[in-house]
């Protein structure tokens, strides 16, 4: 069972041991961020990886953090609530990750009824996706306190995650640390609505705070936000946005999901969650948020008017540039009383964040199979900042098969976006770095395994030659074949034989050893 709203998980993770609570003061700028970032680096208190993750890299994660005491404000901030494995597959609610990933399948890969009694058993289950769309109710603890003209956006402990956060609005000067000039809320869930459809959809977009009442609002022009946001600068229209902070566990990481714009991020945090996501109607905007959020702040967007927001230290490791991009203009905060302030930080890994995205790897692998067959499974590792890198498995069959799985991953959704994809023979771990590592090494030869493209990359690239677009590279480490050019004998792998391996199991302890 996942949890129906943020206290509630983090009384979970404090019961079992993998939460820290700081009760001494501590400053929102940088402070909060730095310890965070040492915390997500030390060893996991969890003993938890789940069939089919890095097991190395999962060892990390150190404790979730819980911050009584916040200078300048009364709100405790809440972060690395996410951090390992373990604590992810909590607020999922699932065994393991795998299980998840095969319960997705099952819905969207359902068996076709050929019978009449195989329709009519086939209904619960209809009956049960349809109980998983959001459903609006009367009341929600989000909105037990109201603030509208008296609301301020800097009473909230919007944390500075890096020294230069933030600084282009400011004569491009670096941030003054003692007042915060680089404030960002991170883990928000911003609810936007599309102006034909009114279908909804939430995006986990960075928000860097200006004033009592002004943010700016981050989202890739390939997000489901800014395209709401062209639709209503189109029609000259102020665009309603909120943004939420907490509620059921699942909605973190359901907002962070690459789902296809016609698949609603509520409709896939219920199917997480195994129930419908309760949501109430904002006070101020035309809009629905759930009901068991800890904050919730609403206002406009105006499409005639942006700020400069950032630069901000990325996912990447790297500051991402300084751009316009909208203002909002906040009309109102609700929240829960005596409400929990939830929020991350990114940098160099390993973080938070990479559980958010081990968890789509796993989810969506049965997903990627059945757009890319070829692919037994595949591994997004840690140093490649999830779009930089991607370890493939295949059980290779004919000449340039590799090069084919290449330019399938290349045109499937957000793997769109990797810059280098190697492809490996089914025996190889894509787990284990050094085990795709040595088989690269081997079985490659420059001149005859680069496959060299141009194409999307992820606009935080800073190393490619045009802004969201460069090179790519895809290295075939498998097997060569016959029909792949020109290959000399290719010798086999080192293998001892099975009967011998069966001895020295059975005799290890004879041995002494």
């Amino acid at each position: 069972m996942s949890y129906p709203d943020l206290q509630s998980f983090i009384r979970a993770l404090d019961e079992k041991g993998f939460l820290k609570r700081v009760r001494v003061e501590v400053n929102p700028v940088l402070e909060i961020s730095a310890i965070a970032d040492r915390m997500s680096k030390q060893p996991a208190v969890e003993n938890f990886s789940p069939p089919g993750t890095d097991p190395v890299h999962g060892r990390w994660g150190g404790h979730a953090l819980l911050f009584e005491k916040v200078k300048g404000h009364d709100q405790p901030v809440a972060i690395n609530l996410f951090g390992s494995y373990e604590r992810i597959r909590m607020a999922l609610g699932c065994r393991d990750l795998e299980e998840l990933a095969q319960r997705i399948e099952s819905f969207v890969k359902p068996e076709i009824p050929t019978t009449l009694m195989e329709k009519v058993k086939m209904l619960p289950e209809l009956v049960r996706l349809a109980g998983f769309a959001p459903r609006i109710v009367k009341h929600g603890m989000c909105q037990e306190v109201v603030h509208t003209d008296g609301a301020d956006l800097r009473k909230l402990p919007i944390i500075q995650c890096w020294p230069h956060d933030g600084t282009a609005g400011y004569g491009g000067k670096p941030a003054d640390v003692t007042e915060g000039t680089g404030r960002y809320i991170t883990l928000g869930g911003v609810y936007t609505k599309d102006l034909q459809t009114g279908d909804r959809n939430v995006g986990m977009y960075r928000v860097q705070l200006f004033d009592a009442r002004t943010m700016a609002v981050h989202w890739h022009v390939h997000h489901d936000g800014a395209r709401h946001y062209r639709q209503y600068a189109a029609a000259g229209q102020a665009m309603p946005v909120a943004i939420v902070l907490g509620g059921d566990s699942v909605l973190p990481y359901a907002a962070t999901c690459p789902l296809p714009p016609q698949v609603s991020e509520l409709l896939f945090a219920g199917l997480l969650k195994g129930g419908a996501i309760e949501l109430v109607s904002c006070r101020t905007i035309p809009m629905e948020v759930p009901a068991s959020a800890e904050i919730v702040i609403e206002g406009w967007v105006d499409p005639n008017q942006k700020l400069w927001e950032g630069p901000f230290g990325d996912h990447t490791g790297f500051y991402s540039a300084a751009d316009l991009y909208p203002k909002f203009t906040m009309t109102a905060i609700t929240h829960r009383k005596s409400p929990v302030y939830p929020t991350t930080v990114v940098g160099l890994p390993p973080m938070e964040d990479y559980y958010f995205g081990k968890a789509t790897e796993r989810i969506f692998l049965p997903l990627l199979k059945m757009i890319v067959p070829d692919v037994i499974d595949y591994h997004l590792p840690m140093f490649g900042a999830f779009h930089h890198c991607a370890f493939v498995k295949i059980r290779k069959e004919y000449p340039y098969q590799a090069r084919r799985v290449m330019h399938a991953l290349w045109g499937a959704g957000q793997m769109a976006l990797t810059k280098i994809v190697i492809i490996v023979d089914e025996h190889v771990n894509v787990h284990d770095e050094q085990d795709v590592l040595f088989h690269l090494c081997a079985n490659t030869d420059p001149g005859r395994d680069l496959e060299q493209v141009t194409g999307p990359l992820d606009i935080l690239d800073h190393a490619s030659i045009y802004h969201g677009g460069g090179g790519k590279l895809g290295i075939d480490a498998t097997r060569k074949i016959p029909g792949e050019g020109e290959i000399r004998d290719w010798p086999d792998l080192l293998c001892m034989t099975d009967g011998i391996r069966e001895t020295i199991q059975r005799r290890w302890a004879e041995y002494g050893l």
